[in-house]
């Protein structure tokens, strides 16, 4: 079993936490974390996969995603701040 098996198992074992929050948060700002979450492992299990398959190009994707990933994060926090304010 190499590290890049370990780690896909904890990658694994996060994701029905996230989903857990998901579904059960109490609050948008506790869903939107979820979400956030969930797409970080998902991307760092694509990640780890291209490292063990030592497929270069899906390293692209992984970078694209991250990135809009991180954009719609911020976005996100933004619309719930100015939702929040009278």
């Amino acid at each position: 079993m190499t590290a890049v098996d370990i780690l896909l198992g904890a990658l694994a074992a996060v994701m029905p936490v996230a989903l857990w929050r998901l579904a059960a948060g109490p609050t948008d700002a506790d869903r939107v974390v979820a979400v956030d979450l969930t797409f970080v492992v998902l991307v760092a299990a694509v990640a780890l996969l291209a490292v063990r398959t030592r497929e270069s190009a899906v390293l692209v994707l992984v970078l694209v995603a991250t990135l809009v990933g991180f954009l719609a994060t911020i976005a996100v926090a933004h619309l719930l701040e100015r939702r929040d304010r009278p």
